[in-house]
């Protein structure tokens, strides 16, 4: 009856894990949508799609040695599918140096790192020798990809802004390592449930980070935008006093000052220009 439940529950966690991550998955459409709408990659880079790819179809392999494990077939395949046409994408709209990178990353990650992986661990080692060598490589690659937020992280602190580190994301890739983690204990493949633990942890503190510093962007950005701006108007006025070519009416000069986003700074800043001179 325990085994029972256990299995059952297994599977409720294995069923939301697809769910949460094929939500994970479908987050960079709206990016890839702009890409196809501006027919420009802008500064997008590929290589975290590559490494993405790269993990579903390790996970694929691992899947079907270890057999009896649909939920993480199916997902899988569907990351792969996603994967694929994000860089389809990518390449279509690229510039040719950043096609030929792509093509370069595939190439290396994709085809030589996985071939060598799959050849290697076939002729080496058989049987649950050859499924525990590929879950130790699956791992440690988790391990490496959750550690990866904490270059995301140590940004955050250093400019005090979430601009990149968006909540929603964290929040779902927290959820997943969730699922991931109950489903690996309860089925006992610790392959799967031990980098969730790195993953759930990382999560965590990413969303600490968030809500510490989720107004400060709103209090920096304008500072650093009117000290700029300042320094500009500084430089106004000098040229204004020193030229002798600009004829003054008498009329203010207003500045409105806008942030990197194009909004509106409020109190506009005014120049008063000299009163011209009769003779």
């Amino acid at each position: 009856m325990a085994i029972s439940s256990a299995h059952h529950l297994a599977c409720a966690f294995g069923i939301l894990g697809n769910i949460v991550s094929f939500l994970v998955y479908l987050s960079p459409a709206p990016t890839f949508y702009r890409i196809w709408k501006k027919k420009s990659t802008e500064g997008f880079q590929s290589f975290p799609y590559s490494v993405a790819l790269f993990s579903a179809t390790l996970y694929l392999y691992y899947a079907f040695l270890k057999q009896n494990v649909l939920i993480l077939i199916t997902i899988n395949s569907i990351g792969c599918v996603f994967e694929i046409f994000y860089l389809t994408i990518f390449i279509i709209y690229a510039t040719k140096e950043s096609k030929v990178f792509a093509c370069k990353q595939l190439l290396l990650i994709n085809f030589m790192s996985l071939g060598l992986i799959i050849g290697g661990t076939s002729l080496l080692s058989n049987g649950d020798n050859r499924v525990r060598i590929v879950g130790w490589i699956c791992a440690a690659f988790s391990v490496s990809v959750f550690a990866a937020p904490l270059c995301i992280m140590r940004q955050v602190i250093r400019t005090k802004s979430v601009e990149f580190m968006p909540f929603p994301l964290s929040f779902f890739l927290t959820l997943c390592a969730v699922m991931w983690f109950f489903y690996g204990l309860l089925i006992k493949d610790y392959y799967i449930a031990a980098p969730n633990i790195l993953g759930f942890s990382f999560g965590i503190m990413q969303m600490i980070l968030y809500m510490v510093y989720k107004n400060r962007k709103q209090q920096i950005q304008p500072q650093e935008a009117k000290i700029h701006d300042l320094n500009t108007i500084k430089e106004l006025n000098k040229a204004l006093e020193n030229s002798t070519d600009v004829e003054t009416s008498g009329h203010d000069l207003e500045i409105i000052i806008i942030d990197r986003h194009g909004d509106e700074i409020p109190g506009a800043l005014v120049i008063r220009s000299k009163e011209p001179t009769t003779n």
